[in-house]
């Protein structure tokens, strides 16, 4: 585990250089395929660094950080377009964190129209209110013991360690952490699932990097009415590679492209919905008692059929159970030391 974390560390710290050189790069180097030219040799390195680390909790996240969000992030930047070509992100100290983490700018202007019309923000957005998402995390602490009698305390630690870390970073340094889902529980669709409550920080980055090109492509073949079509399967399509991009740098195994199936299937189906909206015009809608039932049925039933062998056939489980053990027992300890510490120091 100390190799891992020295090799982390080695990670880290290349990614900041990296994006440094990338921050220079913009300065001097106009837009267009000669920045291209000039930060790609970063977007390479950025697809080799996870292969230095081995671990869900430091090479899952780093592999998802840097391969797919970082690179697709340097990609619109090399044609100024994305949150690094903001005008906040002219300075170094943001344009690091926001190349390589899920967050985004704290604008002022927009936080006083909420504060006007608070109301909208929650109903036009999805947020939640304080009291909301301090339940949801007091939830969470409770049911830690029943997940670690179940090896599963992996996704909660994670999900807490989000609210923490978005709290957090929000108050110090004026940004916020995308989120991440959207009671996704509550889908009515394919479309609504992927495109409104699911991952939505993998969302936002596919729009502009893989859907806006291809539509604006295929509406010069196919017309605008039907562009839309191919440029959502392509979507799925590069989101089922990136998957396994990142499932092999989990697990160091041969991908079995069971990952890719999954996406390819639900990209294929998403098409045949947004083809069927057009075709009857909006006309006819399912009642919702009906068709969210349907699709989180249909999304569970396909995710545990490619999704989940794809995921076991990596390790993930397992590693992720064991990591997960290891910081409840060093929790457990370091509770201990303490808890004898200051008994220790009452009796004296």
């Amino acid at each position: 585990m100390e190799r891992e974390i020295s090799n982390f560390i080695m990670v880290w710290t290349l990614v900041v250089i990296s994006l440094t050189y990338c921050h220079t790069i913009g300065q001097t180097v106009p837009t267009g395929t000669k920045r291209l030219l000039a930060i790609s040799p970063v977007i390479g390195l950025f697809f080799m660094l996870p292969l230095s680390l081995t671990t869900i909790s430091l090479g899952g996240l780093t592999s998802f950080f840097i391969a797919w969000l970082s690179n697709f992030k340097l990609i619109l930047f090399a044609y100024g377009k994305g949150p690094l070509s903001s005008s906040q992100s002219c300075l170094l100290a943001y344009f690091i964190p926001i190349a390589c983490l899920p967050i985004k700018i704290h604008n002022p202007i927009e936080s006083t129209k909420n504060e006007e019309h608070p109301c909208s923000e929650i109903n036009e957005r999805g947020l939640k209110s304080p009291m909301n998402y301090a339940i949801k995390c007091l939830v969470t602490v409770a049911f830690l013991p029943a997940y670690e009698r179940k090896d599963r305390v992996h996704p909660v630690m994670i999900n807490l360690m989000y609210c923490v870390c978005a709290s957090m970073v929000r108050a110090l340094v004026g940004v916020r952490l995308e989120p991440q889902f959207e009671e996704p529980y509550l889908s009515t669709s394919l479309q609504d699932f992927w495109g409104r409550r699911w991952n939505l920080m993998v969302t936002n980055i596919l729009r502009p990097t893989v859907y806006l090109p291809v539509r604006s492509i295929s509406s010069r073949v196919i017309g605008r009415k039907w562009a839309p079509l191919p440029a959502s399967f392509a979507c799925f399509l590069v989101s089922g590679l990136m998957h396994e991009l990142i499932f092999y740098y989990i697990g160091r195994k041969e991908p079995r492209w069971v990952v890719t199936s999954f996406f390819l299937l639900h990209g294929l189906c998403v098409a045949i919905e947004i083809a069927a909206k057009k075709a009857f015009a909006n006309k006819f809608r399912l009642p919702r008692a009906v068709s969210r039932p349907m699709a989180v049925g249909f999304i569970l039933a396909t995710a545990l059929w490619l999704f989940l062998p794809a995921l076991l056939w990596c390790d993930a489980e397992e590693k992720a159970r064991g990591e997960a053990m290891a910081v409840v027992d060093f929790v457990k300890e370091t509770w201990s030391v303490v808890r004898r510490s200051s008994i220790t120091g009452i009796n004296t």
